[in-house]
């Protein structure tokens, strides 16, 4: 029997292609500790994001591509993920954070915070570590959603430490204030505020820091846009042509600070407010249309009772659409950095 080289097996897993990434999985350096015993082999699946919309398929195409190697009788793949860092080393934030992403919109009510929630919890589901940064400090509503009660205590440090909800590190100024407390900052104060969340809040070790901003384009995304350099924005709106009209200032403003933008969400899509404007704003901007989310009670109730719809209704139509457009996010930043990415050892 002729013997099985770790070269054959590298050979068979090229023809395994990222249908995202538009390489194939050797190239890309996803295959680690291979190990050929006899008529089995064994390696790591590494991916860049445990959020892969097509990690299931992946495994599939390289097991079937192994098992076509003459003489191999069993293969055994360890899947993982490993994402990487798009901040500059040295950075001055409160722990070791890979991905820094806005959720933006041109006009408030149009779901953002929802959509922000959603999307933190269905990459925390998906095996990713992941924070929440509530920005709309005029109007938290992060707590409400996340079912987060009670104030943040303070770490050994002296930082914040941040609420668990959902699997989700989250950090608000509703969860500082008593309910019913206005909060009445000018621009500076404001800068500070963020700048703390980011900054002295222990947030450890994240792949993905969400950061609901407030509406529009002021004084937050600014200064949002100054503290951190930025993986990208995810832009909300709602299918009617005044909402498109405002979401269009939005991306003007990302292209402004220099911000890329991962893409455009369409949420309360329907009969009620129609369909299709978000993706003909994507393609006429040329930036990627992240998908739909239909307007439905369930969406609101979970919000109200602190239950993302995600976890509330895992099964339903809505919950689906979330979980693919949060895939679809670690996607569109894994393409941004592939041209970054090492190679692993084999």
């Amino acid at each position: 029997m002729t013997e099985i080289t770790k070269d054959a097996v590298l050979n068979a897993l090229r023809v395994v292609q990222d249908p995202d990434l538009h390489k194939d999985i050797v190239t890309l350096g996803f295959i680690q500790d291979l190990a050929v015993c006899g008529d089995a082999v064994k390696f790591k699946l590494v991916l860049t994001t445990p959020a892969c919309p097509v990690k299931d398929e992946l495994k599939a195409q390289a097991e079937n591509a192994v098992m076509e190697i003459p003489g191999i009788s069993s293969v055994n793949i360890e899947m993982s993920a490993e994402v990487k860092s798009s901040l500059p080393a040295g950075n001055k934030l409160g722990g070791n954070i890979a991905h820094v992403i806005a959720v933006t919109s041109g006009k408030g009510g149009v779901g953002k915070t929802t959509t922000a929630v959603n999307i933190a919890v269905a990459l925390s589901q998906e095996g990713a570590r992941v924070g929440i940064l509530d920005a709309d400090v005029y109007g938290p509503n992060i707590p409400v959603m996340m079912g987060v009660k009670g104030k943040p205590s303070g770490g050994a440090d002296g930082q914040i430490v941040p609420l668990p909800a959902h699997g989700v590190r989250t950090i608000s100024v509703g969860n500082l204030v008593e309910d019913g407390q206005p909060v009445m900052w000018r621009g500076p104060m404001l800068h500070r505020a963020l700048e703390q969340f980011l900054n002295e809040v222990q947030w450890d070790t994240l792949d993905y820091l969400i950061v609901d901003m407030p509406p529009g384009t002021g004084d937050a995304q600014l200064s949002l846009a100054q503290l951190v350099p930025l993986t990208g924005a995810i832009v909300v709106t709602m299918p009617q042509e005044v909402s498109l009209t405002d979401v269009r200032r939005a991306i003007g403003m990302c292209q402004k600070v220099k911000c890329p933008i991962l893409g455009v969400i369409e949420n309360m899509s329907g009969e009620i407010f129609g369909t299709g404007g978000g993706q003909a704003t994507a393609k006429a901007y040329e930036i990627p249309f992240l998908g739909t989310i239909p307007l439905i009670p369930a969406i609101r109730e979970g919000g109200d009772q602190g239950l993302p719809v995600v976890i509330g209704q895992p099964g339903s139509e809505v919950a689906t659409a979330y979980r693919k457009i949060a895939g679809q996010i670690a996607a569109e930043i894994s393409k941004k950095q592939v041209l970054q990415l090492p190679t692993l050892e084999v």
